[in-house]
């Protein structure tokens, strides 16, 4: 499958869109919120902020991880996606020893079942306890 895969892809030419919307948090550097290539939704690191006011959302990791989750939702839904989707997740908490457990009780809410794979990581963070970014893809 792998062979066929890759011979596949060099016949095809890649389809690239940029997703962008004000449901989420703008973009606060050079890059973009997603990008659809070839079927699979890949987003950027998204953090607790409130899309119109871009305000920090909450104190706790429950809460911020309850505003990350809604942003990367409207990223997901303006590409046509949504958390069944979601393939692949990577995590970056502030404090891994305390946030943790509420991170993954608040996260796991937004998948009935369907869990994508994980990577979770203890990062140095500005001034938030989570960013999470996906990858996406539809059969």
């Amino acid at each position: 499958m792998y062979r066929f895969f890759c011979t596949l892809s060099r016949r095809l030419p890649a389809i690239k869109k940029i997703i962008r919307t004000d449901k989420a948090p703008l973009p606060g550097g050079a890059y973009s919120q997603g990008i659809v290539l070839n079927g699979l939704l890949f987003t950027a690191g998204v953090g607790p902020a409130d899309p119109a006011s871009g305000q920090l959302v909450g104190t706790t990791i429950e809460e911020q991880t309850h505003q990350v989750m809604k942003n990367l939702g409207a990223i997901l839904q303006s590409a046509g996606f949504d958390y069944a989707d979601v393939v692949k997740a990577t995590v970056h908490l502030q404090d891994l020893d305390r946030d943790f457990a509420g991170f993954n009780q608040t996260y796991q809410q937004y998948f009935n079942g369907n869990l994508p794979v994980r990577t979770t990581v203890g990062s140095t963070l500005k001034n938030i306890l989570v960013e999470i970014d996906f990858v996406a893809g539809k059969e």
